[in-house]
């Protein structure tokens, strides 16, 4: 069986500053300037590999691969996730729902609009984009569903990246106007198909996720590089 795997846009090391938070979309770059979540992907020990989205396409002819509270805008709190004011908790639980999904009772867009509703209310600070570039595209999502493709989590470990911190404090006044934390995430992701297949496959996400005092975190957007 063949594997296919969508690739998405990552930020090589030679791009400026302005160039990095033009890729980075115009709500999250916002997002990330309003924030010491930039420092993420400026930090010369941020691993700059664009962020994958793993699927197998089964066939017949070859093996299978190996082994609600409110903010200034209206409530954050998104539908569906976790009541945690802590980030790490709700990156964890995010990660969990995004490497997980079943092609078999499922469409793309249903999958899609499920993770978009962690994306906080606070429309200038989500970045639904971020998210859809994470997933199959209706085409692969399709041909998934034919070999009746679907997959399950297991979260590993999450933290606030050692950047981060570093930038939080050096500077703690940044991040009082949004309160976006940066939260990495590693896991396993196995895939199962039709006529028992089966492959695993290790993940790792940094998030942005906005947690205001007092209030449930909600996602801000999926981050383009990944900060250790």
């Amino acid at each position: 069986m063949s594997a296919a795997e969508k690739n998405n846009g990552g930020l090589g090391p030679g791009l400026s500053l302005r160039h990095r938070v033009a890729i980075g979309g115009g709500a999250l770059a916002l997002l990330l300037a309003a924030t010491t979540v930039l420092a993420l992907a400026t930090s010369s020990d941020t691993d700059t590999s664009p962020p994958q989205t793993a699927s197998v396409i089964p066939t017949e002819s070859a093996p299978g691969p190996s082994g609600s509270s409110t903010g200034p805008d209206g409530p954050t709190g998104p539908t569906g996730a976790p009541k945690t004011r802590d980030p790490v908790e709700f990156g964890k639980a995010f990660a969990a729902r995004l490497w997980s999904y079943d092609t078999r009772t499922d469409t793309q867009t249903g999958h899609l609009a499920s993770l978009h509703a962690w994306l906080t209310h606070e429309r200038e600070y989500a970045d639904p984009d971020s998210i859809t570039n994470n997933i199959p595209d209706p085409v692969l999502w399709s041909r998934m569903r034919d070999g009746g493709q679907y997959a399950t989590a297991e979260i590993g470990e999450g933290h606030i990246p050692a950047s981060f911190t570093a930038a939080l404090n050096a500077d703690p006044g940044r991040i009082t106007d949004v309160y976006a934390y940066a939260v990495t995430v590693t896991g396993k992701q196995s895939i199962r198909w039709n006529g028992s297949g089966a492959g695993a496959e290790a993940r790792t996400v940094t998030l942005a996720v906005q947690c205001r005092p007092n209030q449930d975190c909600a996602l801000a957007g999926v981050l383009p590089n990944i900060a250790p």
